[in-house]
């Protein structure tokens, strides 16, 4: 059943608002090419962690310790949708252009809208199904399309699994956690992996060579894109649904290009406009208020009630008529009855012919 316009609006906005920071950080990551992957995606986690304990604290939401299973769907959400996301994007645009990632990426809606509703117990959506294509195809615009070779469809392919895996396996925890402890965890488990990766494959002292710009394009990284958005995207995936949540991916390419117009990269040309057009035809589709059967019962209910309160009133006014009709005889036989019994006999008819005796 879906919710009244209102309150999917206040659901889908963290979602809109989260996407758009993550589009702003691929401008904003161009500054951290010459980084070391690794130790420069811990730090940015690590700090992200401890701003979010800090919040969580600061708000009184309480955090659950994982058990179980859980551990393995959040270490996955860390592992995919942190870690080698970040790999497979790093290492992509050095066989592709970064539009064939962006591309890729861009086409996590599709999975979203199948594979997210098995996984909260129910059917793909329809209406979801048919919207997610044109996101995607008004992505393809914006991005455009670029040149690779093999290995740069697969780290391609690699990127669009992370992406989906990032929202996915954070469905069965949602929960329990909600958006604040899904976030929290995966966001302290990513820093440890990305720690430990450091160690094995990097010089952590490399850090050091960091300039300011490069220092203040983490810190932004770490607090706007990976704390705020985070507890943005899972608020909306925990109200909404990985289906339609899905959607709103399409707004990342979008905040790019708007970001990189504001940062000095020039107008977009004629196909961006169209394909922000396309995104928005595509998400007005996908996440407008359907009528379901329980919204059309909500409304026939008042219909209902107020023909039952007509036939009631209708059904008054004839039993007052009918009494109203059968007043006078009801009288005559209240009279007969007194008469009989106070002379034992009812007075006959009145006559003028006098009686005459033989």
């Amino acid at each position: 059943m879906d919710t009244p316009p209102a309150t999917a609006l206040r659901d889908l906005a963290p979602g809109i608002a989260g996407m758009a920071l993550v589009g702003s950080s691929v401008t904003v990551s161009r500054s951290l090419v010459d980084a070391p992957l690794f130790a420069t995606q811990a730090v940015r986690y690590a700090v992200a962690a401890l701003l979010l304990l800090a919040l969580a604290r600061a708000a009184r939401v309480p955090l659950v310790r994982p058990r179980g299973r859980e551990w393995l769907w959040l270490a996955g959400i860390a592992a995919t949708g942190l870690v080698l996301f970040n790999v497979a994007v790093v290492r992509g645009v050095s066989h592709a252009e970064p539009a064939v990632i962006a591309v890729a990426v861009a086409s996590v809606p599709v999975l979203l809208g199948v594979i997210g509703p098995f996984l909260e117990g129910r059917r793909p959506s329809r209406q979801v199904l048919l919207a997610a294509p044109v996101v995607v195809a008004g992505a393809v615009l914006v991005e455009g399309t670029g040149r690779t070779d093999a290995a740069g469809v697969a780290w391609a392919v690699l990127a669009l699994g992370c992406e989906a895996a990032f929202t996915l396996l954070a469905v069965p925890v949602l929960r329990r956690h909600g958006a604040w402890g899904v976030s929290v965890h995966t966001v302290w488990l990513g820093a440890v992996m990305l720690a430990v990766l450091a160690v094995l494959f990097e010089q952590p002292s490399d850090l050091g060579s960091l300039g300011t710009a490069q220092w203040a394009a983490a810190g932004y990284l770490a607090v706007l894109v990976t704390a705020v958005a985070f507890l943005l995207w899972y608020r909306t995936v925990a109200a909404v649904g990985a289906g339609r949540a899905g959607l709103l991916t399409g707004i990342a390419p979008l905040a790019a290009a708007g970001t990189g117009v504001l940062t000095g990269g020039g107008v977009p040309g004629p196909a961006v406009w169209l394909g922000l057009a396309v995104v928005i035809a595509g998400l007005a589709a996908g996440l407008r208020p359907r009528r379901t059967a329980g919204t059309k019962a909500r409304t026939a209910r008042p219909a209902r009630a107020a023909a039952a309160r007509a036939a009631r009133t209708e059904a008054r006014t004839a039993d007052t008529g009918r009494a109203r009709d059968a007043g006078p005889a009801a009288d005559t036989a209240r009279t007969t009855e007194a008469g009989r019994a106070a002379g034992g006999a009812a007075p006959g008819p009145r006559t003028d012919r006098a009686s005459t005796s033989p």
